[in-house]
């Protein structure tokens, strides 16, 4: 059976399809400033986009994402992970910073709008101070199409760091700061004293 040219291209063309993308590690990896990157990029492409971030993230800036090297891109504050759908209905490219301050509900909300055609774009840390797996990110890196996973180099010894130090004394596993709280740290050097 011969097919013509246009049975052949409708055969192979496909309806949009979402995905998401998860940039992930220690801090001062460079996650935030990835997560920029990707959205200059998506509006150089003239693609709508929508910017989110945790109310509870307002080191640098209240009403910006903000990277620790100081680049910057203005982003709607949240409460809560539900309100991103309520608010991204008409952006092609969604960006999530600071997801680990989201509830675990941000799984569920990543993939309905991936699912719904739209690019979703996170940013968070893997893990927590004590290098255990910080939710709601092993979640997002299960059902994520592409991750990326950035490194920061360790203070102690300039190895490749993939851990976060903190070096302010809390037992409080969210403590949001920068430098004057924590440090980037490879395995080897990264220490969880007891009983915390």
């Amino acid at each position: 059976m011969i097919m013509d040219m246009n049975e052949h291209l409708q055969i192979r063309t496909y309806k949009k399809t979402g995905h998401l993308e998860v940039i992930c590690g220690s801090m001062f990896s460079g996650k935030t400033e990835e997560l920029i990157r990707r959205i200059r990029r998506a509006e150089i492409a003239k693609q709508r986009v929508k910017v989110f971030k945790p109310r509870i993230d307002d080191r640098y800036s209240e009403f910006s994402i903000v990277s620790h090297n100081e680049s910057s891109y203005p982003s709607e504050v949240l409460e809560n992970a539900d309100e991103i759908l309520e608010k991204c209905f008409d952006a092609e490219v969604i960006g999530i910073d600071e997801a680990q301050f989201f509830d675990n509900n941000l799984v569920y909300v990543c993939q309905s709008l991936a699912d719904a055609g739209k690019r979703v774009i996170v940013a968070g840390l893997d893990q927590d101070y004590k290098a255990v797996p910080f939710d709601p990110i092993p979640q997002l890196l299960a059902i994520a199409e592409y991750i990326t996973k950035t490194l920061a180099v360790c203070v102690i010894c300039g190895a490749p760091a993939n851990r976060t130090q903190r070096v302010a004394k809390s037992s409080d596993r969210v403590l949001v700061g920068g430098e004057n709280f924590y440090e980037a740290r490879c395995r080897l050097h990264h220490i969880v004293s007891e009983g915390e």
